[in-house]
């Protein structure tokens, strides 16, 4: 699909007149926001991204926003706001106008399923993790070079997870298998095989008392310190595996069904967020969960279960996307001790692996939603789609973006609920993109087999043309 057959819809009132001019399709939807959250993250997003009242005000007691990038810089040249210079506030003002929704650009073009694609942390690297086994490592400064390419040992079905170690010098690998392999990325090879040209060391999740039965893991992610891993899976539990020690230090029997996603919900390691196809979030306290032995809180909301999660960072809000089409944003200190509502108003027979959500289900509501705000329009079928806030540094963490079975990428404003923008060029689910750090710079990735780099209006380059080729698709897994 070329350049011409790129589509994407960007809401203009995003960039004011002078300012970015974006030339595809103009979106048809109605700009009225869908909903404006009342509550606390409101004010903290406005701190981060919202510019001096100074730097904003048409004249005494008139502001306008969003401002200008010119008005911006002669603020500052003028030092309107006394500083002199600008703050992080004022720079993720100026750099959160500039979604990345010009392109696509390819970064490769594989002949099987895309799962993962994540930046790492200083978004110098690019994982992207295939279900033909392949795990491809790409060096962003060097051109989007693949520094490693691994072939995955012992797959069952897919790469179902990958985490990157924080210092980037390991990254690891889950498959329907309770083995969590782990590689050294820091090595000077290009092509890693397992146990071939380099080791690929196999890292035992199951329990002593589980009776050897095998299950599959479907999320992983390093601790901020790089000690530990945390791991959900399909035998409803979630664990922590303790890296120093080379052994399993901890299993949670979490939930009723699978844990289809865990994090670490801060810097501490000390709670960890679960969301599972029990249809609910829970929150695991780690320091009291041994003489409680259960979760610190409980958080409904979800008439289905729920794909991922992602957290602020903050150890308080963190944001789900789930089965019932919808993403949801959480306030932990909302959740109850246990689950009060059973969910017994279900009259339709669905499976989100092979059939289209019942019509009639869209506007159902669940009596004791906790969460603070809902966010619509997306596709959550097929596969476990992801979801994210956008970037602290850059944007404030003012926008959600999520993949959709649709083939599209959509960005939610935060605050108001409305789709700000959809990137539009697969052909097939997207099941995960990802947002650099720093950089308006985001990457999706897709069933389709391609993986694509997304910038913003006026950067400069002129999107090159990417072959598409005919993938034979199956929807069961």
């Amino acid at each position: 699909m070329g350049y011409a057959m790129s589509r994407l819809e960007i809401e203009s009132e995003l960039f004011d007149d002078g300012n970015v001019t974006n030339e595809a399709a103009t979106s048809n939807r109605s700009k009225k926001p869908l909903h404006n959250v009342d509550h606390e993250i409101a004010q903290l997003t406005n701190l981060r991204s919202r510019p001096h009242e100074r730097l904003c005000q048409l004249m005494p007691g008139k502001q306008k926003l969003p401002v200008s990038p010119v008005k911006m810089l002669a603020g500052r040249e003028g030092n309107y706001s006394g500083r002199g210079r600008f703050s992080s506030a004022d720079c993720c003002h100026m750099l959160s106008r500039y979604l990345p929704v010009n392109g696509p650009w390819p970064v490769d073009q594989m002949k099987s399923r895309a799962y993962v694609s994540q930046f790492s942390a200083d978004g110098s690297l690019f994982v992207a993790g295939f279900q033909g086994s392949n795990i491809r490592i790409y060096n962003v400064d060097r051109g989007w070079k693949v520094q490693k390419n691994i072939l995955a040992k012992s797959l069952r079905w897919t790469v179902t997870d990958t985490s990157l170690s924080p210092d980037q010098h390991y990254l690891v690998y889950t498959s329907m298998s309770p083995i969590v392999h782990i590689v050294n990325v820091g090595s000077t090879a290009t092509e890693s095989l397992a146990n071939i040209t380099e080791i690929h060391e196999g890292l035992d999740f199951s329990a002593a008392d589980d009776g050897g039965y095998s299950f599959g893991i479907f999320s992983v992610k390093f601790s901020t310190d790089g000690r530990e891993l945390v791991a959900g899976s399909n035998d409803d539990s979630i664990y922590v595996y303790d890296l120093e020690a080379n052994k399993l230090s901890l299993r949670i029997v979490a939930h009723t069904a699978d844990v289809n996603t865990v994090t670490f919900a801060d810097e501490s390691g000390n709670l960890i967020y679960s969301g599972s196809d029990d249809n609910l979030c829970k929150v695991w306290d780690r320091r009291c969960f041994v003489a409680k032995g259960k979760p610190a809180g409980v958080l409904m909301g979800h008439l289905e279960g729920i794909t991922f999660l992602d957290s602020r960072g903050d150890g308080r809000y963190f944001i789900s996307n789930g089965k019932d089409q919808t993403i949801k944003l959480w306030d932990i200190r909302k959740m109850s001790p246990n689950t009060p509502c059973n969910l017994d108003f279900r009259n339709y027979e669905w499976d989100y692996r092979w059939m289209d959500y019942p019509p009639q289900a869209r506007d159902l509501k669940h009596p004791c939603d906790q969460s603070v705000a809902t966010y619509k329009g997306h596709s959550v079928l097929r596969t476990l789609i992801r979801c994210y806030f956008s970037p602290e540094y850059s944007t404030g963490q003012k926008y959600i973006y999520t993949g959709s079975h649709d083939s599209h990428v959509y960005i939610y404003d935060l605050v108001t609920g409305a789709q700000v923008a959809v990137l539009k060029h697969h052909t097939s689910p997207v099941r995960d993109c990802s947002w650099h750090p720093h950089y308006p710079m985001l990457v999706s990735s897709s069933w389709d087999g391609d993986v694509v780099r997304w910038g913003f209006p006026g950067n400069g380059e002129t999107p090159a043309p990417v072959s598409k080729k005919r993938i034979r698709r199956r929807y069961y897994y």
